[in-house]
């Protein structure tokens, strides 16, 4: 038998120690991420009726699947805003103007809103050197129509500015309607055909609807959450719509 070397007590116990750390790793405990651990609980800290976590200018967000539109809840979240929200009077437009409402933004490499979001809806897309849309395909999503040229396209404000202000911008200072005139974040801007855009107007849903029933489930979700984001108000009769819209939907 071979002999025995005894390890004093404190320095075994330093050695398992030392173990367990190493198989952790760097960082958390367990070897996780630090700053996803740090955030992963960390409450909201967006004050009432601002953009809840906006992302930051040019960093626009990607629609997710089945959704032509980024920022997007589900039916049943949409549900929860739309009674969430408060219902009052058609406001006055006493002192509106689109100007006080900067747009387009500059948005980094010499492209403004627009032709961030004429990129991020359409396919194919192909820019020259001032970030100016010059080829490829979009698609409606209020009439189903396929456009390839971009001249032919605008970009729709979901929630229009001068509904806006009747339902609570008249109130903000020109920061925050500089923000939801150039939201990249919520469902608050799309390319469409100029056509469908213009028949839309600063119209509410209980006034005018996509006439692509289709799109009904999207336009009813989009609407209700850049109210709910902006915390402006509705009316009865769009409050109304806006349920028969949610109603189309699967789910």
């Amino acid at each position: 038998m071979g002999r025995q070397i005894r390890v004093p007590g404190a320095v075994l116990a330093a050695l398992l120690l030392a173990a367990a750390a190493g198989c952790s790793g760097p960082g958390a405990p367990g070897g996780g991420d630090p700053k996803a651990s740090a955030s992963a609980g960390s409450p909201s800290t967006a004050a009432p009726g601002s953009p809840k976590s906006p992302n930051p200018p040019g960093d626009d967000a990607k629609p997710a699947g089945g959704d032509v539109l980024p920022g997007m809840v589900s039916a049943a979240v949409a549900r929860t805003q739309l009674a969430a929200l408060k219902v009052a009077p058609v406001g006055t437009m006493a002192g509106y103007s689109r100007d006080k409402f900067t747009h387009w933004a500059q948005q980094g490499s010499k492209c403004d809103t627009r032709e961030v979001v004429l990129k991020r809806d359409g396919t194919g897309v192909t820019q020259d050197a001032e970030c100016k849309a010059v080829s490829g395909n979009w698609k409606s999503l209020y009439d189903g129509a396929v456009v390839t040229e971009a001249g032919k396209m605008d970009i729709d404000h979901m929630v229009p500015l001068a509904e806006g202000w009747r339902s609570g911008a008249a109130g903000w200072d020109p920061a925050r309607r500089k923000a939801f005139a150039n939201d990249l974040t919520h469902p608050q801007l799309l390319a469409v055909t100029a056509a469908s855009n213009r028949s839309k107007g600063d119209q509410s849903p209980d006034l005018w609807q996509p006439p692509d029933k289709a799109s009904w489930c999207q336009y009813g979700r989009a609407w209700t959450t850049v109210k709910s984001t902006y915390a402006l108000t509705v009316t009865e009769a769009e409050k109304k719509m806006l349920t028969t819209m949610l109603d189309t939907c699967a789910s």
